[in-house]
């Protein structure tokens, strides 16, 4: 059983593609989900069959304060998103860790073929003093969970 001081906490997680490690603020949209298709079956009334269909999943968005030009990461997202599908996009793999207190890997999602499909800059206010913030949505096919051995036996 897990002492619940070793839980990890959500704030101290890495995000790293093409081996480059980025700060952010916030990562949100990890999930994935299995559709169904209803089914009504001729003769029986009283309910409809419900079948698994595809899983899907929302996009992966990114935070952080602007960086200066030059960022690797805003450099692809301008590759991708600018070019209006002249050129390839090149897809990468996004790994996002999850850290315990003594900076070890607890849990890590690996988003395979990503590729950015929106960038935003936060409202730009004269009249507050806030950290102007990018966002950076990326697409992806499918994630991976691999995890801690020392967690895996938290729900069992």
């Amino acid at each position: 059983m897990v002492d619940s001081t070793d839980y990890p906490v959500s704030f101290y997680f890495t995000l790293s593609f093409s081996g480059v490690d980025a700060a952010f603020k916030e990562v949100s949209g990890i999930s994935k989900e299995l559709s169904i298709e209803e089914i009504v079956c001729g003769g029986e009334n009283r309910f409809k069959y419900r079948l698994p269909t595809v899983s899907n999943s929302q996009n992966l968005v990114l935070k952080r304060a602007i960086v200066p030009a030059g960022s690797q990461l805003v450099n692809w997202c301008a590759n991708c998103i600018d070019q209006g599908l002249s050129n390839a996009i090149q897809p990468q793999n996004v790994i996002l860790r999850l850290l315990n207190a003594s900076g070890i890997v607890c849990v890590q999602w690996t988003f395979n073929n990503a590729y950015p499909v929106k960038y935003a800059v936060s409202d730009l206010n004269s009249q507050e003093s806030n950290i102007a913030i990018e966002t950076i949505e990326l697409a992806y096919t499918y994630f991976d969970i691999s995890s801690d051995t020392k967690f895996d036996n938290l729900f069992t």
